[in-house]
Formats: structure tokens, C-alpha cells, sequence
């Protein structure tokens, strides 16, 4: 038997629910609510440390059906401070399930509420935009007082939070990439292992420490958090462009545009699911596409490169590209986990990138 538990946002809107996974001492736990529409890859999403500081509301009403595996992990633990659901399931049917999803929650520290109307809340916040608020079991007061206090990720630096605090290298043979790990998740390390002799950067590495290891190109990985308070890291990236090939992913697009002289905004309720339409604009194709972040390139202020990407459903800036300084990123994720695959050349663009005459950074 689950112990009743509240859903308040900082609006004073409220959920009934019950808690699940973790139990918390003080009862409480806050974060900014956003919501996912991917109708599979619970694992994946609630292990991306891009959701660090929020707190994910699954738009699928059933999750947990197929348990849990190491091999669907993005990074040791999750980074997400909570997690939403219609209905958790009790048993795992699937071949490669190693435990449920429940466990899974508790053995990680991760607090839930379930049994929440997660279409209402949903909608609520396509309306109101992201919200900071607090679920828990302390009672409808206590999380309520919680909602009003709790923070969005509004001029956050998060990514200090999740990012490797030591180098490491994976892949053997290929070109010599550094990947710069703002919250880099494991399928993207993977990828660009499959194609490069790769060290793995923390955030905090200075232009001088990338110098030093001499690369043949610059990765910039997805992350948390806002990209404006990351003045160091934009720094670095700055001093990198024109000097290496570079190419970003998430955050690492915001960064690289941040670099080029662009700002960024924050978009009303974000872009989290694995279904959205994205338009090549220099061939046509559109790509169904997995999407995580809640900021993006304000198009008026971008007056280097041009734009490579759109958003079909909202004309978001989702691709940048400059030709003369040998770097392009997007705003999705081209390693897709979880999501479609329909992407994944943009490593291969990358890989054809590095085979053009190099330069020293």
C-alpha cells in the first residue's frame, strides 16, 4: 500500500497521487516539472543527466512494462530530481529486463508520485509553461509551502553538477576527438567512440588543457541547465572556433551558438519526447528526431553561420552551421536514446569534417 502524496506547482495548482520509489525523510521533493511525450525509453530519459534540476512527467500513461537494464543506462545514476507517472507497472515482462522499475527508483534515491492525472498536468503546463513546484508525502501543506520556494533552472549552472570530474578516453582508432562532457550520455559517447579515438573532458577543462592534447576536432555534448550562465564554458568554446572543427549537440549547440555572438532563450514548456519533425534545409529531408531542452538560439541574434535545422512544429532553431569555420551543431539528439535513428549521419558529417585539411588550436 503506497502512502498518499500531493503535487503542487509554484501557481498553487494541485495533483493527488501517491508516492512511490524513494521515500524521502523530509518528505518533500522540488524541481522544476517538465514533461516527456516519448511512448518508450523511461530508463534512458530518467538516466540523461540533461534533466538535472527538473522533475520529468511521463505523458504515456504506462511505464515501467519491460523493468529495467543496465544496458539502457545513460550515465551511472540518474541526474533528475523526480518523476511523474499515470500508472507504474508492478511486473516486468521483457527478455532483457534484469529488475523493475520500482527497485530501480528505491536502489537509486529517486522519489515518484504516481496515479496522477498526468494528461491534466500535462496540458497545465502547455499552458503555463515549465513550472517550479514539489510532490512528496509530507502532506498537502508542507508541499505547498515547498512549491512556492522551489526554483526553476533559470540562470543555472547545473552542469558543473553532472559533468565527469576526470578525463578518460574510449575508442582506438580514428581521428583524435576531445569531447567536452557538460552531461554527456553513454550512447554518444558510444557513437563517437565507434568512429574516433576519443578523451572524455570534464566542463571545467581550460582552452589551454585542450591545446595540450592536440585533437583533430572539438565535441560539445548535451547538458543541463541554462546555457547563459555558462561564461566559462562559452569562453572556451569561443576561443575553439575558427582553430579545430567542432560539433555540438543540445546544450553544445546553444554553446557553440552562444560562442558565435547568439543568445539564447528559454522556451515556454520545452522540447522533451522522441517524436518531433525537424526539416533539413539544405536537402529537404525531414527527420523524426529525440528531443531534451528547454532553451534554445534566439534566431534574431544569430549573424554568424546560418541555419541548418528547423522545427516543424514550432520553427525552433534546431541546426547551425559555419562552412568557413569548420563547425555545425544541433539542437537534437542524433544518438537517440531513446528515439529514431534517422539522425545519426550527422556523425558521419563530423567524420567526413575531420578528413579536410587540419589546422592547429
Amino acid at each position: 500500500m503506497r502512502p498518499p502524496a500531493y503535487l503542487a506547482l509554484s501557481d498553487g495548482t494541485i495533483f493527488e497521487g501517491e508516492a512511490a520509489g524513494h521515500l524521502p525523510e523530509e518528505g518533500v521533493t522540488s524541481g522544476e516539472f517538465v514533461f516527456n511525450t516519448a511512448l518508450s525509453g523511461y530508463q534512458e530519459v530518467i538516466t540523461d543527466p540533461s534533466y538535472a534540476g527538473q522533475i520529468i512527467t511521463f505523458t504515456y500513461p504506462h511505464v515501467g512494462n519491460y523493468g529495467v537494464t543496465v544496458l539502457d543506462d545513460e550515465a551511472t545514476r540518474p541526474w533528475c530530481e523526480g518523476v511523474v507517472i499515470r500508472d507504474l507497472s508492478d511486473v516486468s515482462s521483457n527478455w532483457r529486463a534484469e529488475g523493475d522499475l520500482e527497485a530501480f527508483l528505491r536502489r537509486h534515491r529517486l522519489a515518484a508520485i504516481v496515479g496522477v492525472d498526468t494528461r491534466a498536468l500535462t496540458r497545465h503546463l502547455r499552458l503555463a509553461g515549465a513550472l517550479p513546484g514539489a510532490f512528496g508525502h509530507a502532506g498537502r501543506e508542507a508541499v505547498l509551502d515547498a512549491a512556492r520556494v522551489a526554483t526553476g533552472t533559470d540562470g543555472r549552472d547545473l552542469v558543473n553538477t553532472v559533468s565527469t570530474t576526470a578525463r578518460y578516453e574510449r575508442g582506438a582508432r580514428g581521428p583524435h576527438v576531445v569531447a567536452i562532457d557538460y552531461g554527456i550520455k553513454a550512447t554518444m559517447v558510444n557513437q563517437l567512440a565507434q568512429r574516433f579515438r576519443v578523451t572524455v573532458v570534464p566542463a571545467s577543462v581550460t582552452l589551454d588543457e585542450i591545446r595540450a592534447l592536440e585533437p583533430a576536432g572539438v565535441f560539445l555534448s548535451n547538458g543541463p541547465g541554462d546555457p547563459a550562465a555558462l561564461v566559462h564554458e562559452t569562453s572556451v568554446v569561443a576561443s575553439l572556433v575558427g582553430a579545430v572543427p567542432i560539433f555540438g549537440i543540445c546544450l553544445g549547440h546553444q554553446l557553440l551558438a552562444q560562442a558565435m555572438g547568439a543568445r539564447t532563450m528559454k522556451l515556454p514548456f520545452g522540447h522533451h519526447g522522441s517524436n518531433h519533425p525537424v526539416k533539413d534545409l539544405a536537402t529537404g529531408r525531414v527527420e523524426i528526431t529525440a528531443q531534451n531542452h528547454n532553451y534554445a538560439v534566439a534566431p534574431e541574434s544569430l549573424t554568424r553561420g546560418v541555419v541548418s535545422h528547423v522545427n516543424l512544429n514550432d520553427g525552433v532553431i534546431e541546426g547551425i552551421s559555419s562552412p568557413e569555420d569548420r563547425c555545425f551543431s544541433v539542437q537534437y539528439h542524433p544518438e537517440a536514446g531513446p528515439g529514431p535513428h534517422d539522425a545519426r549521419y550527422l556523425f558521419t558529417r563530423f567524420v567526413d569534417l575531420l578528413g579536410t585539411e587540419m589546422r592547429t588550436v
